[in-house]
Formats: C-alpha cells, structure tokens, sequence
C-alpha cells in the first residue's frame, strides 16, 4: 500500500510538472483556457495594445505575467525586499496600484501586500490547480499581478500575493 502511494505522488508530481513546468523564462505558466488576456478583447480596459504592441514593450518575462497570467519564480523578486517610502505601479499602463505602507513579509517568496489602492485593480474567479482562487488585475490594461489569499494581517486579512515582475517601484 505504502509503494503505490509513493508511485502515485510521484506519477501526479511528474504529471503537474509537465503540465504547469517551469519554462525558459523561469515562469510557471498556467493553461492557455485559464488567462484572461489570451483569447479575449482588451476592449474593456482604458489601455489597450495588441500582442506584438505589449511583446515590444514588455520583457519576455513581464508579458508571460502581465499578459499570459504566468507565475514567476518565489524569492526571484527585486521588490521582496523593498522597503523605501513609495508606490508600485503597473509596469503595464503605470497605474499606481499598491502603496508601500501595505506590503508585508508573508514569507511566500512574492512580494505581498493587505490591500490595493482604491480603484486600482479588479479581481475575478481562477478555477485552475484544482481550488477556487481569487485573481488580481490591473483594472486599467487587465494586466495579472498575481492572486488574493484569505490569510493575510489585519485590517483587511487579505493577501495580495503579486508577481514583482508586473510592478514597477517608484519612490516617494
């Protein structure tokens, strides 16, 4: 009994690395009917580019986040450590979105905070990894940050756990 549930656990590990491996990029990727930038109108969004608009002004890395609602890497971050007076941006449309007075060390590897500034995102139902999760958009280009966790400090007890790569720092 003990040998098969060793053999299953690996068979689904080996099975979820093929199917949400780290590519090149050092991003997870999530499947392609998960996004939602891939496959449906920008037009609901004050910022609106095509694809190879975005590819020229994003990295390879920040379009896989920002536009294809990949994951990178836990603890690869340059804002987890950020700790300076100012305000994250969108590094798509540069919308302030965060301030650094709400960030906190969740000790996840993304860089986190326990709200957004008002009117800065929009959030939507993510059904994919086997669990109901809560998405986290740039409300002005649809840009992805990452995901809402229920786990998070008070006021709030929310994490909004990001993807550094999609914000930009600015000092105050």
């Amino acid at each position: 009994m003990k040998r098969r549930n060793l053999l299953l656990g690996g068979l689904l590990g080996t099975a979820s690395v093929a199917a949400f491996g780290w590519n090149r990029n050092g991003m997870t990727t999530m499947p392609a009917n998960a996004a939602t930038n891939k496959g449906s109108s920008d037009a609901a969004f004050e910022v609106t580019k095509t694809v190879d608009e975005w590819k020229t002004q994003l990295t390879k890395q920040q379009f896989s986040v920002l536009r294809e609602e990949a994951t990178e890497r836990p603890f690869s971050s340059q804002h987890n450590d950020e700790k300076r007076a100012g305000i994250f941006h969108c590094h798509g449309c540069d919308l302030p979105v965060y301030d650094i007075a709400t960030k906190f060390d969740s000790g996840t590897g993304w860089p986190s905070f326990y709200q957004s500034l008002e009117n800065a995102v929009r959030t939507k139902e993510d059904n994919t990894f086997f669990t109901k999760r809560t998405e986290v958009h740039c409300r002005r280009c649809g840009g992805h940050f990452g995901h809402i966790f229920a786990d998070g400090p008070e006021p709030t007890g929310k994490r909004h756990c990001l993807n550094g790569v999609s914000l930009k720092f600015v000092t105050a």
